[in-house]
């Protein structure tokens, strides 16, 4: 699977916690990249979209963290 396409995947972590987990890793690649670099786009893409499912999650906790 190219690059391009792992940015669209679904995630494997359904919980608030694992997804966290993901955040910190997808960030750290996105530090470690050439900022702006193609890796770094796709490191920002990925914390962005993680980011998301987060909110999501957040959203739906009673009561709700956001």
């Amino acid at each position: 699977m190219a690059a391009d396409q792992t940015a669209a995947a679904p995630f494997t972590a359904t919980t608030r916690e694992e997804l966290l987990v993901l955040h910190r890793a997808a960030r750290a690649r996105r530090n470690a990249a050439t900022p702006g670099g193609h890796e770094w786009e796709q490191a920002s893409i990925e914390v962005g979209r993680i980011e998301v499912e987060i909110a999501r999650i957040e959203r739906e906790m009673t009561p709700p963290l956001v």
